[in-house]
């Protein structure tokens, strides 16, 4: 099974989940024999190494808004995906917040045969008060221009608790425009999304990505491995950095952290479209014909720190589940 992920690099835009099942050949010779049980320890070491994690949350971090799996296939046909997701930070179009915010989400979304689908998620944030810091409700529109270029139009409304303090909180709605194409030997994709409500700005994501499965099984003659390498970059503005800055005061007092009026320099540097983010990410996915399982590793490095928040290089680690049913 596989996924389309449309918001990889901390856009708001949507998550469009498929599975689909391999076709694997028989495997008779000794080196296929031995890739198998090289890919059956690497699995478990993943597996172990998760788990030792889960028992320290502050040593995972998320990618974006959400943690979502990171494979690369669509197929055309009417399905409900259900996914949960951990990690230890919120990362929004290249920032983050004064602090770690831990989080667990749940998604869901229907996508129809045409190309139309809807998705709903909720985020908590763990160690903090309320029960369900976010609520997103959206829906948008597949398309396949050729066999190589495909592309989703969306939109999303974002609902937050008075008391979430997620750098996302900023935001109130997304307009989402994504497309990509298939090079054979790599796989470009460029997004631009359009903010507007409680802040108002534009960002362009670039990413570079090479889709790998494995020739081999793992436990039965259903699954495989997967791995998706991807380079991102993300321009933009960020006067949502501002606006999180002015609405969370008494937050970045506690932290320590100072403010500087919202019509001063800062808040004419945070409305310019510059460089925001270079971000490197490597996923592997264990998956079979209607679940996947994946954890990732990224490196992400902020420029261009405008406002009150002082984000720095920063690992992250994703761990999520998700299930399809056709």
């Amino acid at each position: 099974m596989t996924l389309q992920n449309q918001n990889q690099n901390g856009s708001a835009g949507p998550k469009v989940w498929s599975g689909h099942l391999k076709y694997q050949g028989e495997t008779t010779n000794i080196t296929a024999i031995l890739m198998r049980y090289f890919g059956a320890l690497l699995f478990i070491i993943t597996c172990n190494a998760l788990h030792a994690a889960a028992i320290k949350p502050r040593m995972i971090a998320y990618q974006h808004d959400r943690t979502v799996a990171d494979t690369d296939t669509i197929v055309r046909k009417t399905s409900v995906s259900a996914g949960i997701s951990y990690g230890s930070d919120a990362l929004f179009f290249g920032r983050t917040g004064p602090i770690k915010y831990p989080f667990m989400s749940t998604d869901i979304i229907i996508n129809t045969k045409p190309g139309f689908f809807v998705y709903s998620s909720a985020v908590k944030v763990l160690g903090y008060k309320p029960l369900v810091d976010e609520i997103d409700l959206g829906g948008g529109y597949y398309y396949r221009l050729s066999k190589k270029f495909t592309g989703t139009v969306s939109y999303t409304r974002f609902i937050f608790n008075k008391e979430a303090n997620i750098i996302k909180s900023s935001a109130s709605n997304d307009i989402n425009w994504k497309n990509s194409y298939d090079w054979k030997y790599l796989k470009t994709s460029a997004t631009v999304d359009y903010l507007f409500g409680k802040s108002y700005d534009i960002f362009t994501t670039i990413s570079n990505s090479k889709y790998f499965e494995s020739s081999f099984n793992i436990f039965n003659d259903q699954d495989f491995l997967s791995i998706n390498p991807s380079v991102n970059l993300i321009f933009g503005t960020q006067n949502f950095v501002q606006r999180y800055a002015v609405d969370h005061d008494t937050r970045l007092e506690i932290d320590n952290i100072a403010t500087i009026n919202e019509n001063g320099r800062r808040a004419r540097a945070n409305a310019k479209f510059n460089m925001l983010n270079y971000s490197f990410k490597i996923p592997l996915a264990y998956n079979m014909p209607h679940y996947t399982l994946e954890a990732s590793y990224k490196y992400s490095i902020p420029v261009n720190v405008e406002g009150a928040l002082k984000n720095r290089r920063e690992s992250f680690f994703n761990f999520t589940f998700y299930y399809v049913f056709y």
